[in-house]
């Protein structure tokens, strides 16, 4: 059987140009996944459930939670999604809305970002808006609409107001370049900093994949585990921008440049 939603073999890359040097890139793989297909994936897919655990799931509780303080768990993620398209003025009941994201891995996720991806009836983009996490499970939204929108790629740049990186400035600018995903994938966020110098690129290039039961094992085989490996990686990585003495930010650190944050982190208190 043939669904809408998909699957996307990538490669992620990170090239640091300042203040020193640092790249480095790995595989990864992420579905693409129609929103009104969840349910129908669930009945037709081994592998697949939605709230349960499975060897992939889809928790509508890790996206979209709204309000940041008290989000309605009543709610599922398109009506979250169209919670918050209708406050930056998009109708999105009669939109078709793909999500870009890495699933559960046997009851573990970690997910840097996703993508909502919305479409008319036409199947033309409508708008678009990425979810970006830390790796205190905060995350920040940012919404694209048919301004942003250049031929098939929308395109923004904004400042972050968010800490994503202990190396990185909280009030930096992100520059979107998020093409629409068809038979490939290829999505740009850079950084600039505050005189508006790139200083950091990032790339996720990929294939489209059929979703299917043998795929999905194929991938889980060839990357088991891949949330845990993904945030293996960004520590592993923070680890030798550490050795290499770029400028740390700890998180305490100017808690005013975080603004309109979900889901955001608090501390214990001993």
């Amino acid at each position: 059987m043939e669904f809408n939603s998909n699957i996307f073999t990538a490669k992620v890359m990170h090239h640091r140009l300042a203040p020193k040097r640092h790249s480095f890139w790995y595989r990864v793989y992420m579905f693409y996944i129609d929103l009104d297909e969840l349910d129908l994936l669930t009945k037709k897919l081994r592998w697949f459930s939605r709230n349960k655990f499975n060897l992939f799931s889809f928790r509508d509780a890790e996206h979209l939670q709204l309000p940041k303080e008290n989000p309605d768990k009543t709610k599922n993620t398109r009506q979250h999604l169209e919670d918050y398209l209708k406050q930056n003025g998009v109708d999105g009941g009669g939109l078709k809305i793909k999500l870009l994201t890495n699933l559960n891995v046997l009851g573990y996720n970690f997910n840097p970002v996703s993508f909502f991806y919305c479409f008319d009836k036409q199947d033309n983009p409508v708008c678009c808006v990425a979810e970006i996490s830390n790796t205190y499970h905060e995350m920040k939204l940012f919404f694209f609409g048919k301004d942003e929108l250049d031929g098939d790629t929308f395109k923004k740049i904004t400042i972050k107001y968010f800490y994503v990186s202990p190396f990185i400035d909280h009030d930096n600018a992100f520059d979107f370049k998020l093409k629409v995903p068809g038979d490939k994938l290829d999505i740009k966020i850079d950084d600039l900093d505050k005189d508006g110098n790139r200083f950091f690129i990032s790339t996720l290039m990929g294939e489209e994949k059929p979703l299917t039961n043998s795929n999905m094992l194929r991938y889980f085989l060839s990357i088991p585990l891949i949330p845990l490996q993904i945030m293996g990686m960004i520590h592993w990585q923070a680890f030798k921008l550490w050795i290499k003495k770029i400028p740390f930010h700890p998180k305490g650190e100017n808690p005013e440049l975080q603004r309109n944050v979900y889901k955001p982190y608090k501390p214990q208190i001993k």
